[in-house]
Protein backbone atom coordinates (compact mmCIF):
# COMPACT_ATOMS: atom_id res chain seq x y z
CA UNK A 1 0.00 0.00 0.00
CA UNK A 2 2.79 2.43 0.90
CA UNK A 3 4.60 1.92 -2.42
CA UNK A 4 1.37 2.33 -4.39
CA UNK A 5 1.10 5.94 -3.37
CA UNK A 6 4.29 6.86 -5.19
CA UNK A 7 6.43 9.90 -4.46
CA UNK A 8 3.75 12.56 -4.67
CA UNK A 9 4.70 15.85 -3.05
CA UNK A 10 1.38 15.82 -1.25
CA UNK A 11 0.88 12.17 -0.41
CA UNK A 12 4.24 10.64 0.43
CA UNK A 13 4.99 10.85 4.16
CA UNK A 14 8.72 10.36 3.51
CA UNK A 15 9.30 13.33 1.21
CA UNK A 16 11.42 15.24 3.69
CA UNK A 17 13.53 12.59 5.33
CA UNK A 18 14.41 13.22 8.95
CA UNK A 19 12.72 15.63 11.33
CA UNK A 20 15.74 17.95 11.42
CA UNK A 21 15.40 18.59 7.66
CA UNK A 22 11.63 19.07 7.94
CA UNK A 23 11.97 21.58 10.76
CA UNK A 24 14.81 23.31 8.92
CA UNK A 25 12.59 23.76 5.87
CA UNK A 26 9.67 24.87 8.04
CA UNK A 27 11.72 27.54 9.83
CA UNK A 28 13.41 28.66 6.58
CA UNK A 29 10.02 29.22 4.91
CA UNK A 30 8.69 31.00 8.01
CA UNK A 31 11.81 33.17 8.25
CA UNK A 32 11.64 34.09 4.58
CA UNK A 33 7.97 35.05 4.96
CA UNK A 34 8.66 37.11 8.08
CA UNK A 35 11.59 38.88 6.40
CA UNK A 36 9.60 39.65 3.24
CA UNK A 37 6.75 41.02 5.34
CA UNK A 38 8.96 43.23 7.51
CA UNK A 39 11.04 44.51 4.55
CA UNK A 40 7.91 45.51 2.64
CA UNK A 41 6.48 47.24 5.73
CA UNK A 42 9.76 49.11 6.21
CA UNK A 43 9.61 50.16 2.54
CA UNK A 44 5.94 51.20 2.83
CA UNK A 45 6.59 53.40 5.85
CA UNK A 46 9.50 55.10 4.09
CA UNK A 47 7.84 55.53 0.71
CA UNK A 48 4.16 56.02 1.51
CA UNK A 49 3.98 58.12 4.69
CA UNK A 50 1.75 61.18 4.23
CA UNK A 51 0.95 60.26 0.62
CA UNK A 52 -2.39 59.70 -1.04
CA UNK A 53 -3.03 56.26 -2.59
CA UNK A 54 -0.42 55.37 -5.21
CA UNK A 55 -1.92 53.51 -8.19
CA UNK A 56 -0.09 50.30 -9.08
CA UNK A 57 -2.73 48.74 -11.35
CA UNK A 58 -5.09 51.67 -11.80
CA UNK A 59 -7.57 51.77 -8.95
CA UNK A 60 -7.62 47.96 -8.70
CA UNK A 61 -4.38 47.77 -6.68
CA UNK A 62 -2.98 50.77 -4.89
CA UNK A 63 -0.33 51.37 -2.24
CA UNK A 64 -1.85 53.19 0.73
CA UNK A 65 -0.20 53.25 4.16
CA UNK A 66 -2.32 52.60 7.24
CA UNK A 67 -1.55 51.52 10.79
CA UNK A 68 -4.20 49.09 11.99
CA UNK A 69 -4.72 48.56 15.73
CA UNK A 70 -7.45 45.93 15.18
CA UNK A 71 -8.22 42.98 12.98
CA UNK A 72 -9.64 42.94 9.44
CA UNK A 73 -11.82 45.94 8.61
CA UNK A 74 -10.25 47.60 11.70
CA UNK A 75 -12.55 45.62 13.96
CA UNK A 76 -11.72 45.22 17.64
CA UNK A 77 -9.46 48.28 17.87
CA UNK A 78 -9.76 48.28 21.67
CA UNK A 79 -8.54 44.70 21.90
CA UNK A 80 -5.11 44.90 20.27
CA UNK A 81 -3.60 43.10 23.28
CA UNK A 82 -6.04 40.20 22.75
CA UNK A 83 -4.94 39.84 19.12
CA UNK A 84 -1.33 39.81 20.34
CA UNK A 85 -2.03 36.98 22.78
CA UNK A 86 -3.95 35.03 20.12
CA UNK A 87 -0.98 35.43 17.74
CA UNK A 88 1.44 34.17 20.41
CA UNK A 89 -0.75 31.13 21.07
CA UNK A 90 -1.13 30.52 17.31
CA UNK A 91 2.67 30.67 16.92
CA UNK A 92 3.14 27.97 19.56
CA UNK A 93 0.40 25.78 18.06
CA UNK A 94 1.80 26.06 14.52
CA UNK A 95 5.31 25.16 15.70
CA UNK A 96 3.93 22.12 17.56
CA UNK A 97 2.04 20.94 14.48
CA UNK A 98 5.10 21.50 12.31
CA UNK A 99 7.05 19.22 14.62
CA UNK A 100 4.55 16.46 13.84
CA UNK A 101 4.44 17.03 10.08
CA UNK A 102 5.87 14.28 7.88
CA UNK A 103 4.56 15.77 4.64
CA UNK A 104 6.11 18.40 2.38
CA UNK A 105 2.88 20.26 1.61
CA UNK A 106 1.92 20.44 5.30
CA UNK A 107 5.42 21.57 6.25
CA UNK A 108 5.36 24.33 3.63
CA UNK A 109 1.83 25.43 4.55
CA UNK A 110 2.70 25.62 8.24
CA UNK A 111 5.93 27.52 7.46
CA UNK A 112 4.00 30.03 5.33
CA UNK A 113 1.41 30.35 8.11
CA UNK A 114 4.07 30.97 10.76
CA UNK A 115 5.72 33.62 8.57
CA UNK A 116 2.41 35.47 8.32
CA UNK A 117 1.48 35.14 11.97
CA UNK A 118 4.89 36.34 13.17
CA UNK A 119 4.92 39.20 10.65
CA UNK A 120 1.85 40.77 12.21
CA UNK A 121 2.88 39.68 15.71
CA UNK A 122 6.18 41.54 15.33
CA UNK A 123 4.21 44.71 14.59
CA UNK A 124 1.97 44.22 17.63
CA UNK A 125 5.00 43.67 19.87
CA UNK A 126 7.40 46.30 18.53
CA UNK A 127 5.52 49.14 16.88
CA UNK A 128 3.89 52.21 18.44
CA UNK A 129 1.98 52.81 20.60
CA UNK A 130 3.74 50.09 22.59
CA UNK A 131 4.34 46.43 23.37
CA UNK A 132 1.23 44.25 22.99
CA UNK A 133 -0.58 47.31 21.58
CA UNK A 134 1.41 47.98 18.41
CA UNK A 135 -0.42 48.80 15.22
CA UNK A 136 0.04 46.55 12.18
CA UNK A 137 1.40 48.24 9.05
CA UNK A 138 -0.90 47.70 6.06
CA UNK A 139 -0.29 49.14 2.62
CA UNK A 140 -1.94 47.05 -0.13
CA UNK A 141 -5.37 48.33 -1.12
CA UNK A 142 -7.98 46.69 -3.33
CA UNK A 143 -11.46 48.10 -3.99
CA UNK A 144 -14.05 47.18 -1.34
CA UNK A 145 -11.52 45.28 0.76
CA UNK A 146 -9.56 46.17 3.90
CA UNK A 147 -6.01 47.39 3.39
CA UNK A 148 -3.62 44.48 4.00
CA UNK A 149 0.03 43.43 3.95
CA UNK A 150 2.32 40.53 2.98
CA UNK A 151 1.72 38.76 6.31
CA UNK A 152 -2.00 38.73 5.58
CA UNK A 153 -1.34 37.24 2.14
CA UNK A 154 0.84 34.54 3.71
CA UNK A 155 -1.87 33.64 6.23
CA UNK A 156 -4.52 33.45 3.48
CA UNK A 157 -2.26 31.37 1.21
CA UNK A 158 -1.48 28.94 4.02
CA UNK A 159 -5.17 28.68 4.90
CA UNK A 160 -6.00 27.82 1.28
CA UNK A 161 -3.31 25.11 1.17
CA UNK A 162 -4.49 23.68 4.50
CA UNK A 163 -8.10 23.57 3.26
CA UNK A 164 -7.02 21.70 0.12
CA UNK A 165 -4.96 19.23 2.18
CA UNK A 166 -7.84 18.64 4.57
CA UNK A 167 -10.31 18.33 1.69
CA UNK A 168 -8.06 15.72 0.08
CA UNK A 169 -7.88 13.88 3.41
CA UNK A 170 -4.13 14.29 3.76
CA UNK A 171 -2.93 14.19 7.35
CA UNK A 172 0.16 15.75 8.88
CA UNK A 173 1.96 12.42 8.66
CA UNK A 174 1.22 12.23 4.93
CA UNK A 175 -1.28 9.39 5.23
CA UNK A 176 -4.75 9.81 3.78
CA UNK A 177 -8.09 9.34 5.45
CA UNK A 178 -8.95 6.51 3.07
CA UNK A 179 -5.81 4.57 4.22
CA UNK A 180 -7.79 3.60 7.36
CA UNK A 181 -10.44 1.79 5.36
Amino acid sequence: MQEARGASLIGDPHDLGNSRRRLGLFFAVAGLGLALDQITKWWAEGALTDRPPVPVIGTFLQFYLTHNPGAAFSSGVRFTWVFTIIAIVATVVVIRYAGRSRNLAWTLALGILLGGITGNLADRLARPPGIFRGHVVDFLMLPHWPVFNVADMLIDTAAAIIVVLAWRGIRLDGSRDRDDE
